[in-house]
């Protein structure tokens, strides 16, 4: 057979249709990403893998969103003197000239004996410095219900807390048990908000507030404007300055010290105004998360 024959044979057909195939699905796999900015998060991402190809980026990010720091086992033994924890899951991508190879995010190692820790914004970037939390994490959950938003909690890289974004179509419900005596209530699943569940519940809870900042502050809509505003279409340094003050309040008045202030001194040693922010929307909705925070709110009336 000569070489043009092997060219059109129908093993080289498979071979090219299957490499279709793959950036088919990994097109696919892109439009799953609905708005524009969750787009720009992926392709940042594989910008940021520059060890790995292109694809293994979007293995990696499929399989563990947020990782950033990834090697394989031996590489983290020999170069940083980190081992693999008990229990990690590995990430599995393609190996170069052979199957697949299996890494692992810096969540998922551990120092060995008298190596020093790494430095705080490579493992725990969204832990908090101090404080702890009793049950404020279970009641603003419990709470957030009432609004539709549905808390997922799975694990992620060291590099992502958290989001939130509107629910997918379908009609799907979630039942909210209401005080004790009042029965159930249906109500329409309207958002998912992801928590990092390699967090501790106090980043978590920071987290949460952050996510539900942008909730109520109404960056993602509203379903009621008597229950906060419609305001789609602000920009992202104002969304996110407005996120990280309620975060910050919320979070110092109770006593857990996290991340927000740096983000807020950084803003405002690099700016000489603040941006156009509502501090209606940011005492309001301060107000509200903490109030979720301490009591069990009764559900939503469309009138109210």
């Amino acid at each position: 057979m000569t070489n043009g024959d092997e060219a059109r044979s129908p093993a080289a057909a498979w071979d090219r249709n299957a490499a279709r195939r793959a950036l088919d699905d990994l097109f696919a796999n892109a439009r799953q990403f609905k708005s524009s900015a969750e787009y720009g998060d992926l392709i940042r991402f594989i910008a940021r893998f520059r060890r790995y190809s292109p694809f293994n980026a979007v293995l990696i990010h499929t399989q563990l969103k947020g990782a950033r720091y990834v090697a394989p086992a031996n590489r983290w033994l020999r170069d940083f003197g980190r081992r693999i924890k008990t229990g990690a899951q590995p990430i599995v991508i393609l190996q170069p000239k052979g199957p697949v190879m299996f890494v692992f995010d810096v969540v998922d190692t551990e120092g060995l004996p008298g190596m020093p820790p790494l430095p705080p914004e490579v493992d725990r970037p969204f832990e908090v410095r101090r404080g702890r939390i009793g049950a404020e994490l279970e009641l603003t959950v419990a709470n957030a219900l009432r609004d539709g938003v549905n808390v997922i909690e799975r694990k992620e890289g060291s590099q992502s807390a958290g989001s939130i974004r509107l629910a997918p179509p379908g009609g799907q419900i979630q039942v909210v048990r209401l005080k004790p005596g009042l029965g159930h209530l249906k109500v329409p699943r309207r958002y998912d908000l992801l928590l990092n569940a390699s967090l501790s519940p106090e980043a978590r809870y920071a987290t949460l507030v952050h996510e539900l900042a942008h909730l109520y502050c109404g960056h993602l809509g509203t379903p009621n404007e008597k229950w906060w505003p419609d305001r789609i279409g602000l920009g992202l340094t104002e969304r996110e300055f407005e996120a990280e003050s309620i975060c910050y309040l919320v979070c110092e008045r109770l006593g857990i010290g996290n991340p927000s202030d740096e983000y807020l001194a950084g803003y405002l040693r690099e700016n000489e105004q603040v941006p156009s922010i509502s501090l209606d929307c940011v005492l309001k909705g301060a107000g509200l998360i903490e109030q979720m925070a301490r009591i069990r709110l009764p559900p939503r009336k469309e009138n109210e």
